[in-house]
């Protein structure tokens, strides 16, 4: 009997326009999940804000995080095999955004996996970065330490350095670090106001095509189905067995997908597992 793990992107894909999971989707994917379906989510949030999205909602494999960075797991509260990034790296990188007047964000996993700690070595945040904290401060997974250098063991537990800014100076810190590193790097312009970039950095080989193809083989599935809306999906796309973009995916994503259905805001990733699990 054919047995499928179902994997979600959050926003924009199973969240709905309000940025929460309807009580529709969560109620149909709790129902499903006590039925003995397979549904996780894969995201770039961390558990910080993963935890309290999925607060109404059952699920039971573990949860893809920071972008393949780690598993959280849901019933022990904990991360699972994090990655970090290679001694040195994080030297490096931060000489770079140092250079080009850049202050990165760094999330440093604490001792016991549960939560991380997040560093910003500047005096005064930007207004980018102002905002992002003033979100997020409030969150018991994640503890923000300001006008702090990472500490000495952030050198060899750094999971993300992330940092938000003007494009002259993000793009300058990011390609010259690409350039002497084997880290997985983004820069992007930000979705709400492309006027700010972002800048990633994340361990060798991350990416959430490898930890959801992992996660297939470990849940004994013969089948992986993921739904995604945005460009940092595509790469769970390529190892799915059935890939579905959302109707409001991003134009790229539409052709990439085998499927193609409502958009996020009508519950359609829930429906669409709800239809294909009782087949």
């Amino acid at each position: 009997m054919s047995r499928t793990l179902y994997v979600s992107d959050l926003d924009g894909t199973l969240l709905s326009t309000d940025s929460r999971i309807s009580e529709c989707s969560a109620a149909t994917i709790s129902r499903l999940s006590d039925k003995g379906a397979l549904i996780t989510v894969a995201t770039a949030r961390t558990p910080a804000t993963v935890v309290p999205l999925l607060s109404q909602t059952r699920t039971t494999p573990p949860a893809v995080v920071m972008t393949g960075c780690a598993y959280w797991l849901r019933g022990d509260e904990c991360f699972r095999d994090p990655h970090f990034l290679p001694a040195g790296d994080l030297g490096k990188a931060l000489d770079f955004c140092n250079r080009h007047d850049v202050q990165p964000f760094v999330y440093v996993m604490s001792d016991d996996r549960m939560s991380l700690d997040v560093y910003h070595s500047a005096l005064r945040l930007n207004k980018a970065e102002e905002s992002f904290y003033l979100e997020r401060s409030n969150l018991p997974l994640k503890r923000f330490h300001l006008c702090t250098p990472a500490p000495q063991r952030a050198a060899t537990h750094t999971m993300l350095l992330y940092a938000m800014g003007e494009e002259k100076g993000i793009r300058a810190a990011a390609e010259a670090f690409e350039a002497c590193s084997e880290c997985s790097v983004c820069c992007y312009p930000d979705v709400f106001n492309p006027r700010i970039w972002n800048f990633e950095v994340f361990p060798p080989g991350i990416s959430k095509a490898s930890a959801v193809d992992e996660l297939k083989k470990e849940s004994g599935a013969d089948r992986l189905v993921v739904f995604g809306d945005s460009l940092n999906d595509l790469t769970m796309f390529a190892v799915a067995d059935v890939a579905v973009a959302v109707g409001n995916a991003l134009p790229e994503v539409k052709a990439a997908a085998d499927v193609v259905i409502e958009a996020n805001y009508t519950d359609s990733v829930a429906r669409f597992i709800a239809e294909d699990f009782s087949e």
